[in-house]
């Protein structure tokens, strides 16, 4: 193992060794050695994953970067099948389409630092297809790209400050969660991983987000340009590089480069950062817990802070029996930052009508089985949606910052969420909830997974191929060879 040489006031200190260790665990890690419940997860958020890639696989977003994904293909031909189209591309370019598809509709996951499964979970299938590996390679894969993921980028999360200031590139780091399956579904050895890790950090994006201020639908782009990346690094590493290796650890440490360095302080004999990286996460608890079972998964299309109010109204009309033409206002207290508006022109991107809970909450009184349509032009210029959702207003109390939300997602919970309702006829209906179902202290059951699966693959599967789908996502750990299942989700 090499270490980097480290100086503080003339004295050596003990250098850190973050990227080795969770190199060293990511090839280590066994299916055999992995908790049945942490499997279960595996197989719910790759089924989740796979739902909305087909939900989205007509939808305008997914159609552009597939025609991207072909030019670069230069025509059909390769060894995966892109999800949904039943065509053959290079893993390379498959990753392109997957990964942007798995973004497309909002609906995948959402840990503390962005949507790991748009990249994990595309970029794991496809290199075991590629590869030939099996369901189990597959899952055992999948864990490992969370749990490394996982923590480098919770080393890096912005406080709220820093965040109004600059935004939040979840997208930054979501290029580890891309590479981390692929190294593992390749057989790298853990030194390959690290200098895998390191192309990654030398690759990473710009620590901001301006789809955040535009509300442009590159955002959904981004996640498959991170999945290529992670098959292009992959790729690069396995043919051989030299001297990228320990980029999480001094002097050079990516937490630097992205949260920026305030200086730096010899805690005991490790030298520690007192910028805003909290490194200690990079190896927090590895092994033992198990951060895919705090990740959110989405129970409906939507921004992650507009979970709880449509889960909240929903629950409220179905128990009191009225629809959308019964409503006089809906009060949403307290309210969310940026995700409030409903303007009267309609909506200018499909990620402009994704964040706002006005919107979402209008289109599912009005059509409450989700799916791509949502997101139509047609739909976000709906005069019908757009008044009611102008009904929606602002409770008292002040605005919630997304950041002090994922604060609390952090520490087990959620921000709670009071809904009035007054009805036309006068009367009125007050409820609350904060961990809506697929928290992960509200996790969806198994038969809740699999009944979600069947509304969000419904644009591309029917009948028994739709049952023989979910039954295969179900014993997925059975399947021998991954590329066995090419024609499964066509």
């Amino acid at each position: 193992m090499r270490y980097n040489r480290l100086y503080k006031d003339n004295n050596f200190l003990t250098p850190t060794t973050y990227t080795q260790e969770l190199s060293e665990y990511a090839e280590k890690l066994k299916y055999e050695d992995i908790p049945a419940e942490v499997i279960e997860r595996a197989k719910m958020i790759l089924m989740q994953t796979i739902g909305v890639s087909l939900g989205a696989k007509d939808t305008p977003i997914a159609a552009k970067a597939i025609r991207m994904a072909d030019e670069a293909n230069g025509g059909e031909g390769g060894p995966v099948t892109l999800w949904g189209k039943g065509e053959k591309l290079a893993a390379v370019n498959a990753a392109l389409a997957m990964g942007t598809m798995a973004d497309a509709l909002d609906w995948e996951d959402c840990s503390w630092t962005g949507h790991p499964s748009a990249g994990i979970i595309p970029c794991a299938w496809i290199a075991a297809e590629e590869r030939h590996k099996s369901g189990k390679d597959l899952l055992t894969a999948i864990v490992a790209g969370y749990e490394v993921y996982q923590r480098i980028a919770c080393a890096v999360q912005p406080s709220d400050e820093r965040w109004k200031k600059k935004g939040w590139g979840l997208t930054s780091w979501q290029i580890f969660g891309c590479i981390l399956p692929v190294a593992k579904l390749y057989g790298f050895d853990a030194r390959k991983i690290n200098q895998a890790i390191g192309m990654g950090c030398e690759s990473s994006t710009l620590p901001t987000a301006y789809h955040a201020a535009t509300m442009s639908d590159f955002y959904h782009y981004e996640h498959g340009y991170r999945a290529r990346d992670g098959f292009l690094i992959a790729k690069e590493v396995e043919k051989g590089i030299r001297n990228q290796r320990d980029a999480l650890d001094e002097p050079r440490c990516y937490t630097g480069v992205i949260c920026g360095e305030d200086g730096s302080n010899a805690s005991g004999a490790t030298l520690v950062r007192t910028g805003e990286a909290d490194v200690t996460w990079f190896t927090r608890d590895l092994g033992k817990r198990y951060l895919i079972m705090e990740t959110l998964l989405k129970h409906w299309p939507a921004n992650m802070w507009v979970q709880t109010p449509v889960e909240l109204v929903r629950k409220m009309a179905d128990e009191n029996g009225f629809g959308p033409d019964d409503i006089e206002e809906i009060i949403l207290d307290a309210p969310i930052r940026n995700r409030m508006w409903a303007p009267d022109e309609g909506f200018t991107s499909v990620t402009h009508a994704q964040f706002s809970a006005p919107y979402v909450i209008a289109c599912m009184l009005y059509h409450p089985v989700p799916g791509a349509y949502w997101y139509t032009e047609e739909m976000m210029k709906d005069p019908k949606i757009i008044a009611l959702a102008k009904k929606v207003k602002p409770g008292p109390s002040p605005m919630e910052s997304p950041m002090t939300g994922f604060a609390q997602f952090r520490n087990g919970s959620y921000p709670m969420k009071t809904i009035t309702i007054t009805l036309k006829d006068g009367r009125r209906f007050t409820d609350q909830m904060d961990c809506h179902p697929g928290h992960p202290a509200n996790m969806m059951t198994r038969e809740q997974f699999v009944e979600r699966f069947r509304v969000q693959a419904a644009p591309a599967l029917s009948g028994e191929k739709l049952e023989k789908a979910i039954e295969t996502i179900l014993h997925i750990d059975e399947v021998e060879d991954i590329a066995s299942l090419s024609g499964l989700l066509e």
